[in-house]
């Protein structure tokens, strides 16, 4: 049986790993924390249970045919449930608008509130799908890489619609051409963050990540967003993968051009293949030490980061539930100082997960766990305990104004991760959280591939690599790898993304 050995127990490491398993291969996996899953972990806090990485939960089924392919029913393992609300949404001018999963109470809401006809939304909505339909198998499920990629159907199909996927323009200047309204503008504008880009930059075809959410849904795991990799450990292991926690990787051994190993607390671990799971440029830096690093890699704008305080609320608050956004009075300044000063502004936008609202057991009784995110540059040597002084302060007023209440009398517990700590705890590039951003046109070809040309047998897997960061990404990616390997199992199930409703 061929060996495979991974590098990193992210969800897209995680997620490999299952997939090479059903594929018929000997499958290991090196952890240097004592925990799997990377940015995917939780922790305790004087009662209190914080999810301290990923929020947000779409594309389900991806998860689920992590499970299936190996013959098991993913109900014994994970389980989650849809949420009628997406997002609750708040302005400084009072505005409020509830993202309701049902698409008629959601354009009644938006009308009510806006005066923007349904047909508008309908048709914006519309525009997003087709640029999804049209680009996912080319961009998501092949390597953009390899020139077979640009010999297939896919492009044809895409080439008549080339206009309508708005890559010559931002994502800002088609949502301000299509829907006009400044509120719905800044909404949709968001979405770019969702791998750390600028909205105002992004190009426009990047609205194909809003139908991920407003098409198939938003969902919560029952146990929190840590059952994700909790799961996929239990069916790893009982598939026979063998997991090695606080085994920090040294060195992916080569020789001549061939990836045949790696270096672990001073001992080597011979294999067929090596897949690395690691940040690209931390693999280089410290795995590859006798490969010179792509300049790609080197010189790419790195994503935004982020500051978050997680909070012990003794109160409830009715009026939030579990995704909550109160928006900034001037997003283009927000995302201005982000990435071109590099600093944190005044009016932060601030994202508010509450995982209390829909599991009980993450706070006491008659409390809440807030999870409070704001964006930030990545860190390039700011003084980040006297800016997150002057942030948690802002935080405070804007949250105090906007919700009509004082906030800092119910915060009973704190906790808080800046870029510094997100680098230090998820290996992760300056603290990026998404590798390298997507503020330009050419952004996705410029991401590294899953392969290097230069060592073989040797793949890249997560965020920081093609097609991206985030959950569903991640597991596109392991897709992607996994493709590579040829089928040595008597039988596997491909990874199919939905097309239609």
């Amino acid at each position: 049986m061929n060996k495979v050995t991974i590098v990193g127990s992210g969800v897209a490491g995680l997620a490999t790993a299952t997939r090479l398993i059903a594929k018929g291969y000997d499958v290991s996996i090196f952890e240097s924390a004592a925990y799997t899953g990377g940015k995917i972990h939780s922790f305790n806090l004087d009662g209190y249970r914080f999810d301290a990485g990923p929020s947000l939960f779409t594309l389900p089924h991806l998860v689920d045919d992590l499970f299936k392919n190996l013959g098991e029913n993913p109900r014994d393992f994970f389980n989650y449930e849809k949420k009628d609300i997406h997002c609750e949404y708040f302005w400084n001018d009072g505005k409020k608008l509830t993202a309701y999963s049902d698409i008629s109470k959601y354009f009644t809401q938006i009308y009510e509130q806006f005066g923007v006809h349904e047909s508008i939304m309908h048709r914006y909505l519309k525009r997003s799908k087709r640029k999804y339909e049209l680009t996912q198998n080319i961009f998501l499920q092949k390597s953009l890489h390899k020139f077979s990629t640009y010999l297939s159907i896919d492009i044809l199909k895409a080439i008549p619609f080339l206009r309508s996927l708005d890559i010559f323009k931002s994502l800002n200047q088609a949502n301000k051409l299509f829907l006009k309204e400044p509120h719905l503008v800044q909404l949709y504008n968001r979405y770019a963050t969702y791998n750390g880009s600028n909205p105002y930059e992004t190009p426009g075809i990047m609205s194909l990540i809003q139908h991920l959410e407003s098409h198939y849904g938003t969902w919560v795991p029952k146990k929190g967003m840590v059952e994700i990799s909790k799961s996929l450990t239990r069916l790893l292991k009982k598939k026979g993968a063998k997991i090695y926690l606080n085994s920090n990787v040294d060195e992916i051994i080569t020789k001549g051009n061939k990836a045949i190993g790696v270096l672990s607390n001073g001992k080597e671990f011979e294999s067929d293949y090596v897949v690395s799971n690691m940040d690209i440029f931390f693999t280089y830096k410290k795995l590859l030490k006798n490969i010179e690093m792509p300049k790609r890699v080197n010189r790419s704008e790195r994503s935004s980061s982020a500051v978050i305080f997680y909070w012990g609320i003794n109160r409830v608050f009715d009026q939030l539930d579990l995704h909550n956004i109160l928006f900034s009075e001037n997003y283009h300044n927000e995302f201005e100082t982000i990435f071109k000063k590099r600093e944190l502004t005044n009016d932060p936008t601030i994202y508010i997960n509450i995982t209390s609202k829909d599991i009980p057991a993450d706070a006491p009784k008659g409390c809440e766990n807030w999870f409070v995110m704001i964006n930030a540059p990545y860190d390039c040597k700011q003084n980040w305990e006297t800016m997150i002084k002057k942030l948690r302060k802002n935080v405070i007023n804007k949250i105090n104004k906007m919700l009509k209440v004082d906030i800092e009398k119910s915060i009973q517990v704190e906790k808080i991760y800046t870029p510094k700590t997100i680098e230090t705890m998820t290996q992760s590039h300056l603290g990026s959280l998404y590798g390298t951003s997507s503020n330009s046109k050419l952004s996705a070809f410029l991401r590294h591939p899953n392969f290097t040309n230069k060592i073989n047998n040797l793949f890249f897997t997560g965020g920081s690599v093609h097609p991206g960061g985030g959950i569903p990404l991640c597991l596109m990616s392991a897709n992607i790898v996994a493709n590579e390997f040829k089928d040595r199992s008597v039988s596997y199930t491909h990874l199919t993304l939905p097309t239609k409703a």
